[in-house]
């Protein structure tokens, strides 16, 4: 048995059916696809590594602890990995209307969080593979570290046959939980502050990290006080269903585009991402005029040594994407300096300390606030943007190579569209998520992406 951190168990409680709270990529692999049972037998051998893959959520009566990680004595393999295919002519419209319609769809909360689809039917007699995992499993990082687990990094791996011998734990009793959850509670704010200050150990430690809390918390306040206009259609209630499109870059066309110009990856990113924007809002007929698109951005806080634990370690920072910035030197340059100063305001030390400190909180009020907070009308965020590192060399899947890979990110709230970027053996991939009602043109934001990429290429060559 193990429990949830404050932070995963936050992602399980705002999940309604509306706020779906996986996660997920797409995976498009050369042909032909192999045997459901061969791919079943692959990722078998895998579960090892992952025993997460076998647990399910447990829930503690009346939310008085938070819920914890048990093994699923029905865990049957099948049940996640389905097989389905495209209808004809199995193009990248059909593709991403089954990603969709897939990712709609809520995971069951009776068995483990996590879904597999083998996609046959593609076009060049290539095969896909959507993969759904739930937030509270794992963040985008560590879902990476996943994904190279679960795939091969060579053509043909040498495999040693092991005999699996898990045998699931018994499940803890309804009396055990809720004695556990009282221990715990006169025991976990000790353990909070004492692991607060093995980490501001030391009098300058102490001073540096209450001063980039101080500085972070400052910066954070003016956004969250800050109002959008009211009559943007980026906002605003949700309905369950989902549209998914994608944009594609490479990590070259990226480099040139810092040499020529300067920068980080991020900034270059952020740059494309407000060109798809403004040609979004300018086709909607809204006006761009001295407008930013406010985004929050899930920053990565997981040290080196926390790599290959599948949990969420992620904090988050505020950027505003001008929008309302024509010639797209002058966007690149006032992104860059936006995020210096918001990497210099600590933004994301104090996003983590924040939700760190929800371990004080009565668990029962903890899953309240979540719910209540992922349902409060907001327009201070207009859309999510987040980045992720891939692996950056090729990977396999029963000998079959995965040519590109594109991510999923889910909606929240009155988000309407979300940006996730993915980058794989040199690619730099992005997955847009839509709301299905609000939402039918997010087209226009990928190919703007795209788009926006391109000009930025052209001025750098320039």
């Amino acid at each position: 048995m193990d429990r949830m951190s404050p932070q995963d168990a936050s992602f399980l409680h705002i999940e309604d059916d509306k706020n779906h709270m996986h996660i997920g990529s797409v995976g498009i692999f050369e042909g032909p696809p192999p045997g459901h049972d061969e791919f079943c037998r692959m990722i078998a051998s895998k579960l090892p590594l992952v025993p997460r893959y076998r647990q399910r959520v447990r829930s503690v009566p009346l939310d008085l602890g938070r819920p914890v990680w048990v093994d699923d004595p029905h865990f049957n393999i099948g049940y996640h990995i389905r097989h389905t295919a495209l209808p004809s002519p199995g193009g990248d419209e059909q593709l991403r209307n089954l990603v969709g319609r897939v990712m709609a769809q809520q995971l069951d909360r009776n068995k483990p969080l996590w879904e597999m689809w083998m996609v046959e039917g593609l076009h060049d007699d290539h095969w896909a593979l959507v993969s759904k995992t739930h937030h509270c499993m794992v963040d985008g990082v560590s879902g990476t570290d996943l994904l190279t687990v679960i795939l091969d990094s060579e053509p043909e791996p040498q495999r040693v046959e092991t005999v699996d011998d898990w045998e699931p734990e018994a499940e803890p009793s309804t009396t055990r939980l809720v004695t556990e959850t009282v221990v715990e509670r006169f025991v976990s704010p000790y353990e909070v502050v004492r692991s607060l200050r093995a980490a501001t150990r030391g009098p300058e430690q102490l001073r540096g990290f209450v001063r980039d809390m101080r500085s972070g918390v400052g910066a954070m306040l003016p956004l969250a006080r800050a109002a959008q206009p009211s009559d943007t259609a980026l906002v605003g209630p949700i309905g369950p269903h989902r549209r998914w499109d994608w944009a594609r870059s490479t990590l070259a066309d990226v480099k040139k585009v810092r040499a020529g110009l300067g920068g980080t990856v991020n900034d270059v990113v952020l740059t494309a991402i407000t060109r798809g924007f403004r040609d979004l809002l300018l086709s909607r007929g809204e006006s761009v005029e001295g407008r930013v698109v406010r985004s929050l951005v899930p920053v990565s806080v997981r040290t080196p040594g926390e790599r290959g634990t599948y949990n969420n370690r992620v904090s988050a920072m505020f950027a505003e994407l001008p929008v309302g910035i024509a010639d797209p030197v002058e966007r690149l340059a006032s992104i860059r300096a936006q995020m210096d100063g918001l990497k210099e305001s600590k933004q994301a030390v104090a996003g983590e300390v924040l939700t760190s400190l929800s371990g004080f909180a009565p668990p029962m009020l903890l899953a309240l606030g979540a719910r209540v907070g992922a349902r409060l009308p907001q327009r201070n965020i207009n859309t999510v943007t987040t980045n992720v590192p891939g692996p950056q060399q090729p990977m396999w899947a029963v000998g079959r190579k995965m040519l590109e890979a594109f991510p999923y990110v889910p909606l929240m709230g009155w988000v309407r569209v979300g940006i996730a970027i993915f980058s794989y053996n040199g690619m730099l991939n992005y997955g847009v998520t839509g709301d299905y009602d609000s939402a039918p043109d997010i087209g226009i934001l990928t190919r703007g992406i795209e788009d926006g990429m391109a000009e930025l290429l052209k001025a750098a060559e320039a």
